[in-house]
């Protein structure tokens, strides 16, 4: 369906001049408000002026009146113009040390660029629907420029610009080299290198994580399991913490004098060992910190299997584990996908729990770390180690999609379905109960350690009770002009909520408009797109961090020591996990219920609105819950972004772990984890279940 570019057209046009002519063009710091571009293009910056010229042109041509193919050009002709000539201005009138001696300068864009910019964009958008790209959805074109340009600017740009040094020395000699590619382990006893060990840790992560979830999600979706809602919670919890504050309880546990290894050598004489630092180590602290993810796409997953198909193979007499693996298991292949690759990519992209535990069992995402803040502060070497990651990346992304294939896994039709879900097999039952029961009851006794630890004078050594802790964080007095809040950790966690609560939204909003676009769009480079979404997350987050850093501390783009930068950081850095629930969650959903919207005359925007949203209620769930807690608990990306202004309670945890205050690092963090808690369940409440007109599973209190 096609429509004519009229209003839409004046309203983008409205909207690029106002960007021009009356908001602020440059981000001053410090100034409230500054002058706008054509000011500032008469008061000695005339390369401004020429940003009038394809807003001139686009309204002496009036498109809003031509017919749709002369409309057409003149948009996209303006629009195109408009952008190609926002960018030469931005890149060539730079910062002293980019641009030629004596060239002229200018600070970084403002508001009023901004929204000029985005104007552009969506006159150059309109201007291609009216030309028939994508059968002529203006909102289709404008999801797609936008998604693709806000990668570009925030993903592929910091990355290139934090991979050229790569090129700036001996490339093949720095990528090729014994301590990345190395096997002499195979041989000669020795360690591997460094690329072998991190897709040995991110292959038994990814696997372990997606048996562990599905095992929570069949228990949680397909069982009458009592305590299903204490065993959900306890499988959510390691997502709310900073993760190494995990580590940190591991070892006070499993450590040479840790309370469980104490206990097994003096009831067993089991001896003491140091195998929590190594590859045993990581591993187990990253699949406490990662089955949650794999737990919430699972589940949605899981809770899309229509019930109908399952009783069709029962009426022919197929046993319970033969229903299961011959229809059940096929239509998770989506889930258990992309569950396993968000496990893989985040245990290679994690940085906290190697940190802690690795010893001497080196990852390629500790080794760019100190490649960066070590001694030789070598951003080359750093920038091939994340160049290796990118390839793990891509050769995991292409085998999720040849495992996929081109089969369909639709489940989720616009016919009625009162089936009731399948009750597990008794076996299958039993081996959920026996993988997931221990593992959730293991987290348990971690963070009864974590909580105790915060009310104990010293963990380890001193189990006194006391509340000093919390007190030297989150003190409160009463003064003459009402409350004041004297601990020193109140202004860090008053800028994590703020920044948190911005960036959870607009990551979901993100990654589930650009799982619609790939699950329900064709369009040319999808490919190449798809992997645009994913490509943030490939790269370890100490990466990304000083990526910002250089792309953003110089203009154009001047965000560093601003919200924004910690903001944007979340979103791009989260988005994937989105992207993943979405795609997973929409490949089981009819592509004819958005036919039968169209056919009845609504447009794409309404259709996502009305009838795919409602049904992507898990994915929407998974999203933002994912998105608000790695905004509260990440800490390798964001912690070469904070500033004294905008400080971040990760920040300020590590800082305290620094100087040794570990009681105080371990209150903040239960501080967190209530906080997050309670910010998960009103998520729950707000978003809601996804309704897909089946029964009750009552039927499954027979079957427990």
């Amino acid at each position: 369906m096609t429509h004519a570019p009229g209003r839409a057209a004046i309203a983008w046009i409205a909207a690029t001049a106002a960007g021009l002519l009356l908001l602020p063009w440059y981000a001053v710091e410090g100034a409230r408000w500054g002058a706008p571009a054509v000011l500032h293009g008469f008061q000695g910056r005339p390369w401004l002026l020429a940003l009038l010229l394809p807003l001139a042109a686009a309204l002496a041509l009036r498109p809003w009146r031509l017919e749709r193919g002369s409309a057409g050009t003149v948009l996209t002709v303006a629009g195109a113009l408009g952008v190609l000539l926002m960018l030469l201005q931005g890149f060539l009138f730079r910062h002293p040390n980019i641009t030629p001696a004596g060239w002229p300068t200018q600070p970084g864009m403002g508001y009023g660029a901004l929204l000029a910019g985005i104007g552009f964009l969506m006159l150059f958008c309109q201007g291609l629907a009216a030309h028939g790209i994508c059968r002529g959805d203006a909102f289709v074109v404008g999801a797609i420029g936008l998604v693709v340009a806000s990668i570009a600017a925030f993903v592929f740009f910091p990355i290139a610009v934090m991979l050229q040094s790569a090129f700036e020395e001996n490339f093949f000699a720095s990528f090729f080299e014994r301590s990345i590619w190395g096997l002499d382990c195979l041989y000669s006893g020795l360690r591997c290198g460094v690329a072998w060990n991190t897709v040995l840790l991110a292959i038994v992560v990814g696997a372990g994580s997606t048996l562990l979830g599905l095992a929570f999600a069949l228990i949680s979706a397909r069982t009458a399991f009592r305590f299903k809602g204490v065993l959900r919670v306890m499988s959510v919890l390691p997502i709310i913490t900073p993760p190494f504050v995990i580590g940190l309880a591991i070892i006070l546990l499993f450590g040479r004098a840790g309370a469980l290894t104490t206990l097994l050598y003096d009831w067993l004489d089991l001896p003491r060992s140091r195998w929590i630092y190594g590859l045993a180590g990581v591993a187990f602290a990253q699949l406490l910190a990662f089955t949650p993810i794999a737990f919430l796409v699972l589940l949605g997953v899981v809770q899309g299997i229509s019930p109908s198909l399952e009783e069709a193979s029962q009426t022919l007499r197929a046993r319970g584990w033969t229903t299961f693996r011959t229809v059940t298991l096929p239509l998770l292949r989506p889930g258990l996908a992309a569950a396993f690759l968000i496990g893989f990519v985040e245990s290679m992209a994690d940085f906290g729990n190697p940190l802690v535990l690795a010893g001497n069992f080196e990852v390629l995402s500790t080794k760019v770390f100190f490649a960066v803040v070590g001694a030789s502060h070598d951003q080359s070497r750093a920038a091939v180690l994340a160049l290796v990651l990118l390839v793990f990346t891509l050769a995991a992304f292409w085998a999720q999609q040849r495992w996929l294939g081109r089969a369909s896994y639709t489940t989720v039709t616009g016919k009625g379905d009162a089936g009731l879900p399948v009750p597990l097999p008794r076996g299958l039952r039993w081996l959920c109960y026996g993988i997931a029961i221990p593992w959730a009851l293991l987290t348990f006794v971690i963070y009864v350690t974590i909580f105790v630890g915060g009310f104990v004078k010293s963990v380890g050594r001193d189990y006194t009770f006391t509340l000093d802790h919390f007190l030297a964080g989150f003190a409160v007095e009463t003064g003459q002009r009402g409350l004041h809040f004297i601990g020193a950790a109140w202004p860090s966690l008053s800028t994590t909520l703020i920044i948190a609560t911005v960036a959870a939204p607009l990551t979901a909003a993100l990654g589930l408009l650009t799982a619609w676009l790939l699950s329900r769009q064709n369009f040319a480079g999808k490919r190449v797109f798809e992997f645009g979404t994913l490509l943030s997350f490939a790269i370890p987050g100490t990466v990304v961090g000083i990526s910002y850093i250089l792309a953003f501390n110089v203009p154009p783009f001047e965000l560093t020591g601003t919200a924004a930068i910690l903001v944007i950081c979340f979103v791009f850095r989260n988005m994937p996990v989105g992207v993943r629930a979405g795609v997973a969650t929409l490949s089981q959903i009819d592509k004819s219920l958005d036919e039968a919207s169209h056919t009845l005359g609504a447009r794409s925007a309404t259709t996502l609105r009305r009838v795919v949203m409602p049904l992507l209620r898990p994915a929407i769930i998974a999203a933002l819950v994912y998105s608000f807690v790695r905004a509260m608990t990440a800490v390798s990306a964001v912690i070469f972004l904070v500033t004294a202004e905008y400080n971040m309670a990760t920040a300020y945890i590590v800082g305290r772990v620094e100087a040794g205050e570990f009681g105080l690092a371990i209150a903040y963090s239960s501080v967190l984890i209530v906080i997050m808690l309670a910010v998960i369940g009103l998520i729950q409440l707000g978003v809601g279940e996804r309704k897909l007109g089946r029964r009750e599973t009552v039927a499954l209190q027979g079957a427990a």
